[in-house]
């Protein structure tokens, strides 16, 4: 693959790479010495924005629909030859590194950005080779990331000039005409996502931490559930807080580094990321108070989506290599803007199953466009953008590693309580923290539990650190019959979501919901 590129800065240090951001006017130093950038109009993922080349190797393989939108491979050529083109002669900044941990299942790749901000990111993210690994480094795939670029629609089969390309059989990505950074790092994710399961390698979307003991534990969720601020617990040592992947060995991070959500970030309640907002790292849209250039984490006027990225070793006690054994516990985080499911809920291997292809949660404001307010919605295995195989053929590795290893699986919602969105207020953090900690330790399972008819889960009746009648939603209802119509109605979204799924085994189908 040959590529003409005019100036080319190669693995460029930290300090180089802030420096040539600051002299090209791409960002500013705030006042903790972090970089801050503004993305434009892309301050969130544009999913539907987002294909994966239909050809030999992905035709018969990948679940083709919504999420897995094909385009030919004659129009990514087309797109590709006119990209070529438009970089020929420019200036260009290559990162070379490595997706996953663990050596003997990483991926070495090639990020090669036209900003320098977005080359300080992937440098950040992913993980970084040691000088001698650098020496012999040899890429699988290689991204091509140019935010002023953009296709055109009616010639190549692109639904704006927006694109997030993958091409399996080329190993090769492009995106183009965005400037939001999260696209690269989920571009790699989805890649994962496809190649370790034919290595029989279980890749998952979830944030994961290691306790005192040695012990490890996953936590699932989508965007703003809580998985990087959970992980982040300063009584346990941090593997990662995104994506990871379990193998006969253990468990290891895809990442060398964190993209942990901002808004609203408060020092005592968030101390690690806090502290790990400093020279080095990245706050994407995180609004500058005036003259002061100190963040004002509280301002959502760009984004509710505001970011930072940085090293993992930023936070205190993070484990590097980034690798864990097997999970003892399996927390999935959802978001519910209902306020009518369960605060915690422990899951047979079956509703674990379940719970793992609805990937059930409110998606909320500022993640991907056009999401202005939070609302209901299903991504399998908490994490559907970045799946390109059935649902099911996770789902069968998931409740595999349930029964080999033994592990508890418990469902928390970070969400909504006393009443819906707008309503009702949001779960309160100390609270979800301590049903977190009851659940690794193990305390939800020696009390006595409620069954929820509606939504088939049990609760436990107590949990230290929590009041009583917070554990059961409908008592934090004071209309308790409009809480049983919305309880119902939830339900039956449920139900429904699940039938896309077709042929299922029905003890799976029999622990969900119950409309």
């Amino acid at each position: 693959m040959e590529i003409r590129l005019g100036k080319v800065y190669n693995n460029l240090s930290v300090p180089s790479l802030v420096e040539t951001t600051i002299i090209r006017k791409e960002g500013l130093i705030s006042s903790t010495g972090a970089l801050s950038v503004r993305t434009g109009k892309f301050t969130g993922r544009s999913p539907d924005d987002k294909y994966i080349v239909d050809d030999e190797v992905t035709h018969d393989t990948v679940d083709w629909g919504k999420v897995n939108h094909p385009i030919s491979e004659e129009h990514f050529d087309k797109i590709f030859k006119r990209m070529k083109k438009h970089i020929e002669e420019k200036e260009f900044f290559v990162f070379d590194g490595f997706v996953g941990a663990d050596p003997e299942s990483r991926l070495p790749i090639r990020v090669i950005n036209n900003r320098a901000w977005h080359n300080l990111f992937a440098r950040q993210l992913f993980i970084r080779p040691t000088s001698e690994e650098l020496e012999n480094h040899k890429p699988e795939f290689t991204l091509i990331s140019c935010d002023d670029f953009g296709s055109i629609p009616a010639q190549e089969g692109t639904r704006t000039e927006t694109f997030i390309i993958t091409n399996f059989t080329k190993k090769l990505v492009l995106i183009g005409s965005t400037s939001y950074a999260g696209e690269i790092k989920k571009a790699l994710f989805t890649i994962m996502n496809f190649v370790l399961p034919r290595k029989s390698i279980f890749p998952m979307h979830c944030s994961a931490n290691v306790g005192r003991q040695g012990d490890s534990a996953l936590f699932f969720g989508l965007s703003g559930t809580g998985k990087t601020t959970l992980s982040a617990d300063p009584d346990r040592r941090l593997v990662g807080d995104d994506e990871h992947g379990w193998s006969d060995k253990g468990i290891f991070n895809f990442e060398g580094g964190c993209y942990a959500k901002c808004i609203n970030l408060n020092r005592e309640k968030e101390p690690q990321i806090w502290n790990a907002i400093r020279f080095g790292s990245v706050m994407e849209n995180v609004v500058m108070k005036n003259g002061t250039r100190e963040a004002d984490f509280d301002d959502g006027s760009l984004t509710e989506n505001t970011r930072v990225a940085y090293p993992l070793d930023y936070i205190d006690g993070a484990i590097t290599p980034s690798l864990g054994g097997h999970p003892r516990v399996v927390v999935f985080l959802t978001a519910d803007a209902f306020g009518v499911m369960p605060p915690v809920a422990k899951l047979t291997k079956e509703g674990a199953m379940y719970h793992f292809m609805s990937g059930y949660t409110s998606k909320l404001a500022g993640t991907e466009r056009g999401v202005t307010e939070p609302r209901e919605t299903f991504s399998s295995c908490f994490g559907a953008p970045f799946m390109p195989l059935h649902a099911q053929q996770y789902a069968k590795m998931l409740g595999k590693k349930i029964i080999d290893h033994g592990t508890r699986v418990y469902l928390i919602n970070t969400g909504w309580t006393g009443g819906p969105y707008g309503v009702g207020r949001r779960m309160n953090l100390t609270h979800t923290r301590s049903m977190v900690t009851a659940a690794i330790n193990g305390e939800i399972d020696k009390v006595s539990a409620k069954h929820h008819a509606t939504f088939n889960l049990d609760m436990p009746t107590s949990c230290p650190g929590v009041p009583d009648d917070v554990l059961d939603p409908r008592n934090t209802w004071s209309d308790k019959d409009r809480y049983d119509a919305a309880a119902k109605r939830l339900a039956l979204l449920f139900v429904k979501n699940f039938e896309k799924f077709g042929n299922v085994q029905k003890e799976i189908v029999a622990a969900g919901p119950r409309a």
